[in-house]
Parts: structure tokens; sequence; C-alpha cells
């Protein structure tokens, strides 16, 4: 018997790097359970990931769909949110728009397919990607906040 393990990576894997400096563990794992409620068996995994230094990013692996079943396809790996690059946390509903768009284009999220009012009012849409933005949803981030505006010694 072998003491080895083989493990191997279920696709779409969604990988969240948070800073835990910056305590963002419980807004990381509020994000991997909205993702997972919404896609269920959909999504292979959900990665979140320790870092330092005022992360927080969102990757998504995934194998494209492709016409032919018998093609290979090669898995790819997109950065879906950086906090430093949008400027703040993702909506929910952003968050879950820019996977459905990369891993089940036809799936229809609901209440979630719909434009927020903080995007309406603050700003532009490019596609399905927010130009300018930071997170609303001020019930789902009460009970996540953490010390966003402090920072850690390493944040900028």
């Amino acid at each position: 018997m072998s003491t080895e393990t083989r493990q191997s990576i279920k696709l779409p894997r969604v990988a969240i790097t948070y800073c835990t400096q910056c305590k963002w563990m419980l807004r990381a794992a509020y994000f991997g359970q909205e993702l997972l409620s919404t896609f269920g068996t959909s999504i292979g995994e959900i990665a979140l990931i320790p870092a330092t230094g005022g992360l927080f990013t969102v990757y998504l692996a995934y194998q494209p769909p492709t016409a032919n079943e018998s093609e290979q396809v090669e898995t790819k790996e997109v950065l879906v949110w950086d906090r430093k690059a949008e400027g703040g946390f993702p909506e929910t509903k952003i968050l879950k728009q820019r996977i459905r768009n990369l891993i089940e284009p036809e799936k229809n999220l609901g209440h979630s397919d719909t434009p927020s009012s903080k995007v309406k009012a603050n700003t532009t849409l490019e596609g399905d990607v927010v130009v300018q933005g930071q997170n609303s949803e001020p019930a789902a981030n009460a009970a996540v906040a953490q010390k966003d505006s402090e920072g850690c010694k390493d944040c900028p």
C-alpha cells in the first residue's frame, strides 16, 4: 500500500487569495460560499489561499466549452478580480456574473443578472467588466466587515 495520495484538481477551480494581515479571511470565505451556493456542482473546487501584502485576488482555472466534445482543450487560468487593480472588493453579483460568463454562459443568475444600483450610479460597464467602483452590498459586507480601511503594514 502506497503512502502517496494522488490528488487531482477539479475544474472549474476558483482560487481566492486573501491578506491574513488585513484579516480578510471571512470575506474570502463568504465569496466562496456564495459561489458554491450559486453554481453548486458546476464548480469543481474553491481554494482559499492565505497571503500578505494587502492581496485579494480571485482566479478561475477552467476549460472553455467546445462545440466538439472529442476536441482537446487547454485549461485556462484567468484573473477574475484584483482588489488593487479594481479599486476595492467585488459585489457578489459582479463576481458571479464574471465567473458565469466563463463557465456557464447560458446560466440565468436571476436577480444577480440585473445591474446593481451602485454600478448604475457610480460606474460604467464595458461588456461585463466594471471599470471603476467598489463593493456595496451593505448587509452582506456588514457580516464580513474587517479592517478594510486600515490595512496591514505591508498594504499600500
